[in-house]
Formats: C-alpha cells, sequence, structure tokens
C-alpha cells in the first residue's frame, strides 16, 4: 500500500514482543479496518488501538501458526476544513497522530503479531460526534486517558465514532476555534454529536458569563447548528471531579452549570445523559482511597520523566476512562434506544458495583507524557 509503513520509529519492534504503529496516508474519512492477527513463528497476544489510543478490541490471543481477523472502523481527519477555514489547533496538538494527515493503528499487548492489514473506505455510515473537553478528548499519550477514546469499542460496525472534543475547550471556545465547523463540514442527517462542556466554562470571568448566560447561548447554539444539518443532538451533563465531603459522598464543584444543561435538555427536547451524578456514584462506590486507581494518581517515578507524584482529580487513566465510557453505554441505553441497537456488549453497568481495577488490561502506548492536560 502506497505511503504505509512502520511509523514512530517502531519497526524494529516488528515480531520481538514489543508495541509498533502502522500507518497509512489516506484521505480523510471513515474506514473499515482489518487486521490478521497472528504469526507462523510466534504464538501472540495482541491490542489493537486506533489514531490516538482509541480503543477498538479486547486482547486477542493466537497459537503458532494460527490467525484470527478482526474488522473495525476508523474516523480518520486532518484540520483542513475549506479552501479558506482550518481549524484552530493548540501547540500541543500539532503533529499528533489524530490531526495528521495518516491513519495510524498501534499493536500492543503481551506478544503483538499481526500478519496482513487491509483497509477500505466506508460511506454512508452513522456517525457518532463528540463535542466536549479534556474529560472526552483521545488523549494522546500515558498515563492519561477519556471516555471518548474507550466508547468505539462499544460499538458494532454500522456505527464510526469521531471525536472533536479538546483539552481545554468550552462551549464557546469550540465554535471559535472552527472545532464545530470542523465536524459540521462532514456532518449528515441521522448522525448524533454528544455535546459535554461545563469544566472550563465555569471558570470563565466577565461580563455576560454564566451558566444561563453566555454558557448556555454557547450550547444552544451548538445544538441549532446540528439540528439544521439533521443530525441529533444529546446532552451530556459534566463528569464529577473527585472530590469527597468528610463523609465520603462527592461534592458538586460545577456550580449551577449542570442544572444548566439539564434545563437546556428539557427545554429544547434534547436527550440528556446524566453522567454527573453516574460518575459521583461511582467514585463513591470505589471509595475516596481507591477512587484514586481510576485518576491520575501515581507516586514520583512510575513512568519515565515524572520526578513528582502525580494527583489529578479530573482527569482520568485508561481504568476510569472505561469505567466513565460504560456510564456512557447505559446512558445510551436509557436514553437512545435506536443508537443502543448498535452496542455489541451485553453486559449492564451500574456505577454502584464498579469493575475491580486489577482485572482491567491496558499495555501501556510507547507513548508517554506526565504533562498535565490543558484545563481543569
Amino acid at each position: 500500500m502506497n505511503g504505509s509503513g512502520f511509523d514512530f520509529n517502531t519497526s524494529k519492534n516488528y515480531n520481538t514482543g514489543k508495541p509498533f504503529i502502522w500507518s497509512v496516508r489516506v484521505p480523510n474519512g471513515n474506514y473499515k479496518v482489518t487486521v490478521r492477527l497472528g504469526n507462523k513463528k510466534h504464538s501472540g497476544s495482541t491490542v489493537v488501538r486506533a489514531e490516538s489510543r482509541r480503543m477498538m478490541a479486547e486482547p486477542v490471543e493466537t497459537k503458532k501458526g494460527k490467525y484470527i481477523e478482526q474488522s473495525f472502523i476508523v474516523n480518520k481527519r486532518d484540520a483542513y476544513i475549506n479552501n479558506a477555514q482550518t481549524v484552530s489547533l493548540n501547540p500541543r496538538e500539532k503533529g499528533i497522530t489524530r490531526w495528521d494527515e495518516k491513519l495510524s493503528l498501534e499493536f500492543n499487548g503481551e506478544y503483538p503479531v499481526c500478519e496482513s492489514i487491509t483497509i477500505e473506505p466506508v460511506n454512508d455510515i452513522t456517525t457518532v460526534y463528540l463535542f466536549g473537553n479534556s474529560t472526552v478528548v483521545d488523549q494522546d499519550q500515558e498515563p492519561y486517558a477519556s471516555w471518548g477514546q474507550i466508547i468505539p469499542y462499544f460499538f458494532d460496525q454500522d456505527i464510526v465514532v469521531a471525536n472533536h472534543a479538546e483539552s481545554g475547550q468550552s462551549a464557546n471556545t469550540f465554535n471559535y476555534d472552527k472545532r464545530a465547523a470542523k465536524a459540521l463540514s462532514t456532518m449528515k442527517p441521522g448522525d448524533y454529536v454528544f455535546i459535554e462542556f461545563g469544566h472550563n466554562d465555569q471558570k470563565q470571568r466577565g461580563p455576560g458569563k454564566g451558566a444561563y448566560y453566555s454558557f448556555m447561548t454557547s450550547m444552544k447554539t451548538l445544538v441549532d447548528q446540528v439540528r439544521e444539518k439533521g443530525a441529533k443532538p444529546v446532552l451530556v451533563t459534566p463528569t464529577s471531579r473527585r472530590a469527597f465531603d468528610k463523609n465520603g459522598h462527592i461534592i458538586n464543584t460545577h456550580g449551577e452549570y449542570i442544572d444548566a444543561v439539564r434545563f437546556l435538555a428539557k427545554h429544547d427536547s434534547i436527550p440528556l445523559i446524566e453522567l454527573n451524578p453516574m460518575t459521583a456514584k461511582l467514585y463513591e462506590a470505589m471509595g475516596v482511597e481507591n477512587s484514586k486507581k481510576a485518576f491520575v494518581h501515581y507516586p514520583a517515578g512510575t513512568f519515565p520523566g515524572q520526578d513528582k507524584a502525580l494527583a489529578d482529580n479530573t482527569h482520568f487513566n485508561p481504568f476510569g476512562a472505561y469505567e466513565v465510557a460504560r456510564c456512557v453505554v447505559e446512558g445510551i441505553r436509557s436514553q437512545l434506544p435506536e443508537l443502543a441497537t448498535h452496542i455489541t456488549d451485553t453486559r449492564t453497568f451500574n456505577p454502584a458495583t464498579p469493575d475491580d481495577p486489577t482485572t482491567f488490561y491496558w499495555p501501556l502506548s510507547p507513548f508517554v507524557n506526565v504533562e498535565k492536560p490543558l484545563g481543569n
């Protein structure tokens, strides 16, 4: 395939049991990716992720000389909108895999093996767009993760997820930076748009700022733009922060912004996923100390270049992102029955009974950066 090959200096890792990256230059669009996992000389245990660490499948075990095929749908894009417009990327976004000219696949696991890769364009597929901030974005590097990069794993091949969220974004800046315009340029009737803001919006100060002022106006603008395209907006209350009171209950740190989202959903008849109370219930069920295992809480020296302890109560690690994604899936089942028919995971999830973090498997990506994401 022209313009394809190993990337990020990982060719030396192929067939050595270490993770490797394979990329191919393709136009913007959606693609069915089929990987034939296995090796004639080695048994294998392979995890495949797409673009910026998007979870696409469970680990696949293959015996020596045996092969298993897996297929999934990947959305690929760059920052170009049209001859006059591009997305205003922040400095940290430039050169990363979710905004470049390539479709990238990460092969990871105990012993990643892949014999062949087939990529086919897919047209007229229902797209689930994600608008949001650092709790939603495809986090590029360990140890951070967000629910938006886990949710593709739960859908069948009739759905593709296009995650346009970015760290530090608010409802108003999402339009100002032309992120909404980028998504709207490919949006079509029947698509879904999940909108989650509030973390950064609540920190804005000045005339006209506030939950029922600029925030409400900006959220309403996004909803109206989506509906003009014939797509279906879905509002999501912001994820709770890990902030406990003395009785072990989560404190509402978002003020009026949660109720503002609820008001807009009711007033404009928009489906609402109540992620805020679900995540509060999740953390409370885990407990004050154990809930740290869902966030970026690590002692100094856990990751390369980490000379200080990490104690972030807003941003998730991969396990936390997975648990929050399961909350979103339950919200889909409750509020969006038509979309729920495309959920492949038949298990139900109650955030009051979270998964055991010791059973969650996530082999670390080659990309590590302990710098905190923009926003809080």
